[in-house]
């Protein structure tokens, strides 16, 4: 577990965890009760881009009832493929899982910038650091903004370590340049973890993300990260939370100074992992006086 600890207040704050429901659900009634059996106040959508409007309002109404926020709808997609009926057939999806977003009420619909490589669609690509491709990201997100207009969530992208954004700074420059109100901030800090230096310091890159786009973010993803010390070459692996360097204590604290920002686990395989992840996560809200 990471030593570094955050300053901690006499008044407690609250962080909204969230995380798939493996228990299978056939009305809202029995997805509340999932969410509330693992103590969740936080999830993900419940239905799919072309739901039953009636259905979505449903899900909508029990989520609000039930004080759960529906954190995001992914539409995980290549909308800057090279390849044009890839990358048409990926900004449509975008299109439909905003609206459903807005329709909803979910925090935010969420999907990665993409990739000029034209096999991997989030992968690294000798392109996709660059002007050219900096400019594709702005047309392409104002194109998918412009078409839904929504009033209720926002459109945000994902961090990456090879494709825009891949620092706090980056994503203040596409959030100027995209110059949409509707444009919001998704952050996990595990994806911007890309050297040496950034992993033993994370919890000041961390912290240098909450002060630069703090009021923007919109949900945020949970994991943890580790540095091989068996290899010459820096290799990082993804991991479950509490096995790795992520200083939670730091991500915590400045998450819980804004209002009602989901903290979603992602990425592991069973309901058991996504417990002991959730197990951590709390252990360390405790030390740091936050609630989830």
């Amino acid at each position: 577990m990471p030593t570094e600890l955050a300053a901690t207040s006499t008044t407690q704050s609250k962080v909204r965890l969230g995380g798939p429901v493996f228990e299978k659900y056939n009305s809202p009634e029995e997805w509340i009760a999932a969410i509330k059996k693992l103590d969740y106040r936080a999830a993900y959508c419940p239905v799919s881009p072309g739901a039953d409007s009636a259905l979505i309002k449903a899900y909508q109404s029990a989520a609000l009832k039930n004080d759960i926020v529906i954190a995001e709808v992914g539409a995980w997609s290549n909308p800057i493929s090279p390849d044009q009926e890839t990358a048409k057939k990926a900004i449509q999806k975008c299109i439909d899982s905003l609206a459903l977003a807005d329709e909803i009420g979910a925090s935010c619909c969420v999907n990665v910038s993409g990739s000029r490589n034209p096999k991997h669609w989030a992968g690294p690509h000798k392109d996709n650091l660059t002007n050219a491709t900096f400019d594709l990201i702005v047309e392409t997100t104002r194109k998918i903004i412009d078409a839904v207009n929504p009033k209720h969530t926002y459109f945000t992208l994902e961090c990456m370590p090879w494709a825009y954004p891949d620092s706090a700074d980056s994503y203040l420059k596409l959030i100027k340049a995209i110059d949409r109100k509707q444009f919001g901030v998704h952050l996990d800090p595990m994806n911007l973890i890309t050297s040496p230096q950034i992993y033993y310091r994370n919890g000041e890159m961390i912290r240098d993300c909450f002060r630069k786009l703090g009021p923007q973010i919109r949900s945020c993803h949970a994991k943890d990260i580790t540095l091989r010390e068996d290899n010459a070459v820096p290799q990082f692996d993804e991991i479950i939370a509490g096995k790795g360097n992520l200083v939670y204590s730091v991500f915590l604290t400045e998450l819980a100074k804004l209002k009602d920002v989901p903290l979603m686990m992602e990425h592991l395989n069973t309901a058991e992992e996504y417990a002991q992840a959730a197990k951590y996560i709390r252990s360390v809200g405790k030390m740091v006086n936050v609630e989830l």
